[in-house]
């Protein structure tokens, strides 16, 4: 299982960062939108006034360095909130960020890998879970082991794809126009030949309201967020954006021709003008949607 809200083919950690570094400066800039996404499961949950008191368990599964476990603590003032994801390293990350915002009593950690380790969780109103089934073989499995750990009522809430991020202008004055474009088939291709080995592997039509419904619930509604950043961005986001270019080039280089690698390798110059720390034409641009369903009927 994957950290939350990490790009696809972004698995492993940055090279000479911090453990965990790429998932929580991305998350950082997700903050806003993952409030907002909060709010409108609240929303779902009940009418105004009554929908946050209702949930009181909350899953955050492929929680990472906990950033939307704190914030779905926020918006749910009265729910215990358990951050589930393999990592240790994040999940310790996940603690401390949770001890800073003093919300310590009421965010446990627990690391589980596996679909079926899903429903052992324990009963919860609501479960959050951001990019993880794209990362575990049969996705379908998955969401019934998900939903086999919600309560009568309650929710479950799935952010899968959306739109990859957008940080590059078409022609940014080096290499060849249409370097971002390229960028995205290279990691959507690795991603692809990444999914066909995964333990399990099972091709499935990623209709997501479709999936939901034959893990035997009722959907009850998608929402697309924009996470919109124009330029010139503050410094955290361009430092995100480096990292992100540097985990790209490791990781999808062999995919790229000569020129486009140059031109990577010319847009992690941290003392080229022309380098993504400096470009005052970098932008952040990107969506993500949330699909909604609920357990209408009595827990087995």
């Amino acid at each position: 299982m994957t950290s939350a809200h990490r790009a696809p083919g972004f698995d492993g950690e940055a090279p000479g960062e911090a453990p965990g570094a790429e998932p929580e400066q991305e998350t950082e800039l997700h903050s806003g939108f993952l409030t907002d996404a909060a709010r409108w499961l609240g929303s779902l949950l009940g009418p105004a006034g009554r929908d946050t008191a209702a949930v009181r368990r909350i899953l955050d599964i492929g929680s990472g360095p906990g950033v939307a476990s704190c914030v779905l603590a926020q918006v749910f003032p009265q729910s215990a909130v358990v951050a589930v994801d393999r990592s240790a390293t994040l999940l310790a990350r996940a603690e401390d960020r949770a001890a800073e915002r003093g919300l310590t009593e009421r965010i446990v950690t627990r690391r589980a890998e596996l679909p079926e380790e899903f429903g052992l969780l324990g009963p919860a109103d609501l479960i959050w879970t951001g990019n993880v089934c794209r990362h575990l073989g049969d996705q379908q499995a998955a969401l019934r082991s998900l939903a086999s750990a919600l309560q009568p009522g309650g929710m479950l809430a799935v952010a899968e794809r959306g739109l990859p991020p957008r940080f590059l202008p078409r022609d940014i004055g080096i290499g060849k126009p249409g370097l971002q474009a390229r960028l995205d088939a290279a990691i959507e291709e690795r991603f692809a030949a990444g999914r066909a080995r995964l333990p399990g592997a099972t091709s499935v039509v990623e209709d997501w309201p479709c999936l939901l419904a034959s893990a035997g619930l009722v959907p009850t509604g998608s929402r697309t967020f924009l996470i919109d950043f124009p330029a010139p961005l503050d410094l955290g986001a361009r430092r995100h954006l480096h990292t992100r270019l540097r985990l790209l080039l490791d990781e999808h280089g062999e995919q790229l021709d000569l020129v486009d690698r140059l031109t990577v390798e010319q847009l992690l110059d941290r003392d080229d003008c022309t380098g993504i720390l400096w470009r005052p034409d970098a932008f952040y641009l990107t969506a993500v949607t949330v699909h909604t369903a609920r357990l209408c009927r009595p827990r087995a």
